[in-house]
């Protein structure tokens, strides 16, 4: 998300957390289904297609489609965002952007299930990938772990913002300035902001209830980005590769709670459930 105004965050309860975890999940599940079919000549509008089909089919509605931030920005059209190379985030699927060989595509997935939103994104590799652009692939995940290992009672939101910055900065690679990850809960975007750059000991005290989505936006060249032509996607502007990772976590009685996973997409477990209540 852009960057906005600061709010105090809305701590949730055991039982809301629950309720997002189901849909976490379904995001998940999603993200399992769309794994089988990033390969060459797939257009992203397909992606998306398959994207909205499955949420529904399950119950719950796009979260992303339809968002209108602003009255002056027109609605985003998709159910998933589709940022492809030197995309970093919000791209627009369509029938014309081909994946090919070589690319990779962030895909970033939202779902609202029973009033609550899920959000989760990864970046997938298009077959084979040139080993520099795996490896911004492999640092920026690792710096979304490095995160997630700060989000616990005492600490502070600026110790997981440094924890990204720091990582992937010792790397060579430049964070996202403009963007940032964010509150979760029954709002797609709620307080706080999570920048993915920061200094430690800094911002708000984490308290226990907290949910937020810590998203690293790392390019492979310079922080600098621009708006595309259709109002949503955020490119390099040096259109250097872009990579993204999504995690969504809350802050449980014993630290950190990722209410999302990978593993459906990187093991190949089987679907998680999404037991009620």
């Amino acid at each position: 998300m852009l960057a906005r105004k600061k709010k105090q965050p809305i701590l949730k309860t055991a039982e809301e957390i629950e309720q997002l975890r189901r849909a976490a999940r379904l995001v998940s599940n999603t993200f399992a289904v769309l794994k089988e079919h990033v390969r060459p000549g797939v257009s992203t509008a397909f992606l998306d297609r398959l994207a909205e089909t499955f949420i529904r089919d399950h119950g719950a509605i796009p979260a992303f489609k339809g968002y209108q931030p602003d009255p002056d920005v027109v609605p985003f059209p998709g159910t998933l965002c589709t940022s492809v190379n030197e995309a970093v985030v919000h791209g627009v699927p369509s029938e014309e952007v081909l994946l090919k060989e070589g690319d990779i595509v962030s895909l970033d997935c939202g779902v609202i299930l029973d009033g609550f939103v899920g959000d989760s994104a990864y970046t997938f590799a298009v077959g084979e990938i040139a080993p520099e652009v795996q490896r911004l692939l492999d640092v920026t995940k690792e710096s979304l772990y490095r995160a997630i290992a700060q989000v616990k009672r005492g600490a502070r939101l600026g110790d997981v913002s440094f924890a990204v910055q720091h990582y992937v900065e010792s790397h060579g690679y430049s964070v996202v300035r403009e963007l940032v990850g964010h509150g979760l809960g029954r709002s797609l975007h709620e307080p706080p902001e999570v920048p993915n750059f920061g200094k430690r000991g800094h911002g708000p005290l984490l308290a226990e209830g907290l949910v937020i989505c810590i998203e690293p936006m790392i390019n492979l060249g310079r922080a600098e980005v621009v708006r595309g032509k259709d109002g949503w996607t955020i490119l390099t502007r040096d259109r250097k590769p872009s990579a993204h990772f999504e995690h969504t976590v809350a802050l449980g009685p014993n630290g950190a709670d990722v209410l999302t996973t990978f593993d459906p997409i990187e093991t190949g477990a089987s679907l998680q459930p999404q037991t009620a209540l």
